[in-house]
């Protein structure tokens, strides 16, 4: 005696060894000997093993399922019953077999319903069955279309209004999405690449560097911005009324390009030889309200983007218009005025004034460093526009440097400014500490420290910035500030590019006018607004911080290649890093040099690969001089 029957989802035959009713003992057709439960046959049969399941197979292939679903009826009926009527004679054991494995095969047809047992799907179920199949093939010719012409560098008409959908928020149920992975997994590259090599960003098929910062741009605003990075709606400016007027004039200090001017400066000498310096900070919380559609604008984008080339305010053009201190004109401001001894003595006391002051002039860095120097300081004497005010805030900045500690540790550092023009990168070095760095940093340092001290005084909430232990965080806790030296550091001074700033300047102009503040310090859900803005920030302003330096690297490796620069000098950080320089920029070597940190080194620049910003640098020899091909200006 033989047997059909089903195990792991497929039929196969045996000789019965044994058959104690419930199970049998069987052997196949190669002689392994195994145990089968008696449920699992389908067919006992007498005729030889050898050939049976071919031959099933082979008539269950000319077996058309749509006719079987048409005569089997509604009710459940079994495979030998049904191959005699399809057969029209009584049925051979191949014959039944051949039945079985067809509606076995057919599952849209057909329901299982017991041992050899089936049921036909009901007419409105095989129908959406089969149109779901219809519809998966001809999404597989799609699909396969697609990811033919990505292959053959041609861009599918289809996926071209979808482009940046596809690289920057890809839905991966989507039939283009899965065509788009296909692609990448059957070519080995990436998708922007496929996208370029197609014909994307056709404006920079010439260079190599244009459609790579197309691409890392476009990535950065789709994933911070999605709903573009301009400004859509009336921008509502109110015009603050009522504010007592200065009579001292101010100045600010910045660089050419900067539009968000938040800070200026005064100097009054008192008759009793007593200096009062004013520092003036633009106040754009007088131009619209706590629950305006700037204010949750701001909130939305936290901080102002800065990157090479360009930058994303984080108010509109018209807000920032507004409250700038632009020069010539009368501006609300909230200043801090410093009372000091004499231009070099100890601080006597401080006041917080919400008031309107002349902005008589915006100085620039570029020409300013020509007369504010060291050696103008040396002769006692700063030619130009306000150089006797410039002398007096520099040795009062000294004098606060000194109050709170400050180490002359940042003459060896420099800075560097990326100066882009028709895709031309310029990188310009400057040196850290001057007498202009100085002026600024003190100051802002100090009016970020002093109305960090009076909010907590006053009990006023507010967002400190507190480092220990060489980590730096957000909190709404006065607490110390290690690096800057000052016991606790509110954000205060930037308040058109910071929402940090921006919040703080909102509790104190409302605690100095006597108000209710719009974050209530003992209120807990209150509280936990303000502990998630500063959350919130400290988030966004580092992810912004990661664009900024992510497209520094960018530019640094395109000016080693506009430049022709093929070899490099630096000094290892640790393991296979190396700092260059004379330019803002760690590379990683191909291999570790197993050099000590700060042994100084030459490298090779190989391969530059801007769709990653990443490049190939092989050590060429250990211990050379600094480079200084890239004067500082």
């Amino acid at each position: 005696m033989n047997v059909f029957y089903e195990e792991d989802g497929g039929f196969k035959v045996a000789r019965v060894m044994e058959d104690t009713v419930t199970s049998l003992q069987i052997e196949a057709i190669s002689g392994k000997r195994s145990k089968i439960k008696a449920n699992a046959v389908v067919l006992r049969f007498e005729s030889a093993l050898d050939a049976f399941l071919a031959n099933a197979d082979t008539l269950a292939a000319d077996i058309d399922a749509d006719f079987l679903w048409q005569v089997c009826g509604e009710s459940e009926f079994g495979c030998e019953a049904l191959a005699e009527d399809y057969t029209g004679h009584k049925p051979t054991p191949p014959e039944i077999a051949a039945v079985a494995i067809k509606l076995h095969a057919s599952p849209m047809y057909f329901y299982k319903r017991g041992k050899g047992r089936y049921q036909a799907a009901p007419e409105a179920n095989l129908k959406a069955a089969l149109a779901s199949i219809a519809r998966k093939e001809r999404e597989a010719e799609q699909m396969a279309s697609w990811v033919a012409a990505l292959a053959r560098a041609e861009m599918p008409d289809e996926m071209r209004a979808h482009q940046n959908t596809l690289l920057y928020k890809p839905d991966r149920n989507t039939l283009m999405v899965k065509a788009c992975e296909a692609a990448v997994a059957q070519t080995q590259t990436p998708l922007a690449q496929l996208f370029f090599a197609a014909g994307a960003w056709p404006e920079h098929a010439t260079t190599p560097h244009g459609a790579p910062h197309v691409y890392h741009v476009g990535k950065f605003l789709a994933e911070n911005f999605p709903k573009g990075r301009d400004y859509a709606g009336v921008v509502d400016v109110i015009t603050p009324t009522g504010l007592p007027a200065t009579e001292l004039t101010a100045f600010s200090i910045d660089d050419a390009a900067t539009t968000e001017i938040d800070d200026a400066f005064s100097v009054r000498h008192l008759a009793d030889g007593q200096v009062e310096i004013g520092i003036h900070i633009a106040a754009p919380t007088l131009f619209f309200g706590a629950d305006s559609a700037l204010e949750k604008l701001a909130a939305d984008r936290l901080s102002t983007v800065y990157f090479p080339g360009d930058k994303i305010t984080m108010l509109p053009a018209a807000a920032v218009a507004a409250a700038t201190l632009a020069e010539g004109q009368r501006t609300p401001v909230v200043s801090l005025y410093a009372l000091f001894s004499s231009a070099v003595g100890e601080l006597v006391s401080t006041r917080s004034v919400i008031e309107t002051v002349m902005i008589a002039r915006n100085l620039r860095i570029g020409e300013l460093e020509t007369r504010f120097h060291a050696d103008a300081i040396a002769s006692g004497a700063i030619a130009g526009e306000f150089g006797a005010e410039l002398l007096v805030l520099y040795a009062i900045a000294q004098t606060l440097g000194k109050r709170r500690g400050k180490k002359d540790g940042d003459q060896d550092k420099v800075d560097y400014n990326f100066e882009i023009r028709n895709a031309r990168v310029d990188i310009i070095v400057r040196k850290r500490g001057n007498p202009i760095d100085t002026v600024v940093s003190e100051l802002m340092i100090f009016a970020n420290s002093e109305w960090g001290k009076w909010l907590a005084d006053n009990g006023v909430a507010a967002i400190y910035r507190a480092q220990s232990n060489m980590k730096t965080r957000m909190t709404t806790d006065a607490l110390p500030h290690e690096g800057l030296g000052v016991a606790q550091y509110a954000w205060s001074s930037s308040p058109l590019r910071r929402y940090v700033d921006l919040v703080n300047q909102r509790q104190l102009v409302a605690a100095l006018r006597g108000e209710v503040p719009p974050y209530i310090k003992r209120n807990r859900e209150s509280m936990n607004a303000l502990n998630d803005a500063a959350r919130r920030f400290d988030l966004t302003y580092e992810t912004y911080a990661d664009y900024q330096r992510n497209l520094e690297r960018f530019w640094c490796l395109r000016y080693l290649e506009q430049e022709g620069i093929a070899t490099c000098t630096g000094s290892i950080i640790r393991d296979e890093l190396v700092r260059l320089d004379n330019l803002p920029l760690v590379v990683k070597l191909d291999k570790n040099p197993a050099l000590p940190g700060k042994t100084r080194v030459q490298i090779a620049r190989g391969e530059i690969r801007y769709w990653d910003i990443s490049a190939d640098f092989t050590l060429i020899a250990p211990d050379v001089a600094p480079d200084i091909s890239l004067a500082a200006d």
